[in-house]
């Protein structure tokens, strides 16, 4: 049986309280059988004395007047009477004529010589005891539960202020901070000297370290790529001074690869830096859709069954839906198919879809990887358009998924926000 999730604030309070049981079920049993002991001691004593007279006047033959003794009752508890025929004397709670009575007796020239003392307030007195008992550490248990709530409940807040930090920064929000996150800074102060704050200084401190680190090679990649336009397009204009021949295309194929290489790392510098905004407008989606498809020239078919209108950069959409459909024919099989379809009740949506080997399981889980495209049967390559495509889609706010069909081949799914006056 699964066995339900329980949050550290119920766990730490129910640990707490749990505790507190506990040691109030000690103490009190200690303290009632010390006030116990105590009470009936007294009890006891004062029948042992009554006891011890009446057996000196049984002795002398002179009346036991004032004196709650009698000679073999019939009301003496069983174990009682086995114990005074064997020479010995002793004492226990039995009823006399229906009452509680503490029971003391010894033997007297053959017969049983009891004396009975009332029991009746005694025992109630100790039952009272007994409930004052239950009821503090009934109050005492609920006080400590709501107290260990609200500690908990301050433990548990930061620890979620932190985890969800942590969850900021692994989808990409570099600048979150615990330390900024509207608490108490970390390390400041007295409550900031416990675990909780360590733990949220080292992520704040992990996080400004990776970011730095990020920065910095976002800001090598950016260099290099710019650094090498120049000299790049320098080439490719000398390159075309050649004599025509194979060795011409040749060099210039690979000039012009060089060439995208270049222009596309300076794109993924631009986008994970966040210096790209979409220039949004309002646009037709299937003809959109067609005319990215027909610049990759290409041999692919575009369905369109449902078209509406979507509020999006048609730079920006051309770069996903040709990456898309470029590294369906790259990696994939042939057909590539691309359908449009705007349902009514649904977001609009463009799927690519190829009848290749499939997306890689890595691919799938963690999504595309620069430089990597070792796929068995997906062929090789860069690897970097399926990149700007996720890249681009974040800045227009399109959710992109990749997916393999039950049937084969690899599917890339994109969902874009309509638009907003678009009545469907």
């Amino acid at each position: 049986m699964r066995r339900l999730p329980v949050s550290l604030r119920w766990k730490f309070a129910l640990t707490v309280t749990a505790v507190c049981c506990a040691v109030a079920a000690v103490l009190g049993v200690l303290v009632h059988n010390a006030v116990a002991h105590q009470t009936v001691g007294e009890v006891r004593k004062d029948a042992g004395k009554d006891l011890d007279t009446a057996l000196v006047l049984f002795e002398y033959g002179t009346s036991r007047e004032g004196i709650n003794s009698v000679i073999d009752p019939p009301e003496l508890p069983a174990p009682l009477r086995q114990l005074v025929h064997s020479g010995r004397r002793g004492s226990m709670v039995g009823t006399f004529h229906g009452r509680s009575v503490m029971w003391v007796a010894a033997p007297a020239n053959g017969q049983i010589m009891a004396v009975w003392s009332p029991y009746g307030s005694t025992r109630r007195a100790l039952e009272d005891f007994d409930t004052a008992i239950l009821g503090s550490a009934v109050l005492a248990a609920v006080v400590v539960a709501l107290a260990g709530l609200f500690l908990a409940h301050r433990i548990s807040r930061r620890l979620t202020t932190t985890a969800a930090v942590a969850r900021r920064i692994t989808a990409g929000d570099l600048d979150a901070r615990v330390g900024g996150s509207g608490g108490r800074p970390p390390g400041r102060g007295p409550a900031g000297h416990d675990e909780v704050a360590a733990v949220a200084a080292a992520l704040d401190s992990m996080a400004g370290s990776l970011q730095s680190r990020l920065q910095a090679e976002q800001r090598f990649t950016a260099d290099v790529a710019h650094e090498l336009r120049t000299p790049l397009t320098g080439i490719l204009a000398s390159a075309e001074l050649l004599p025509e021949g194979r060795p011409k295309e040749m060099i210039n194929d690979r000039l012009r690869a060089l060439h995208r290489l270049t222009e596309d790392l300076l794109e993924i510098s631009r986008l994970d830096s966040g210096a790209e905004h979409a220039d949004l407008a309002a646009y037709a989606l299937g003809p959109l859709v067609e005319r990215s498809v027909q610049a990759t020239r290409s041999d692919t078919e575009v369905r369109i069954i449902t078209d509406t209108v979507v509020e999006t950069d048609r730079r920006r959409l051309d770069r996903i839906v040709g990456n898309l459909v470029i590294n369906a024919h790259r990696h994939g099989r042939p057909p590539v198919q691309v359908t449009v379809d705007a349902p009514p009740d649904g977001a609009p949506t463009v799927e690519v879809r190829d009848r290749g080997p499939g997306y890689p399981e890595a691919l799938l889980r963690h999504g595309p990887q620069r430089f990597r495209t070792d796929a068995p049967g997906r062929g090789k390559g860069h690897g970097l358009g399926l990149t700007i495509a996720v890249g681009q889609a974040g800045v227009l706010g399109i959710d992109l998924r990749f997916s393999n069909a039950p049937d084969g081949g690899a599917r890339a799914k994109l969902q874009l926000p309509r638009h907003p006056e678009d009545g469907h």
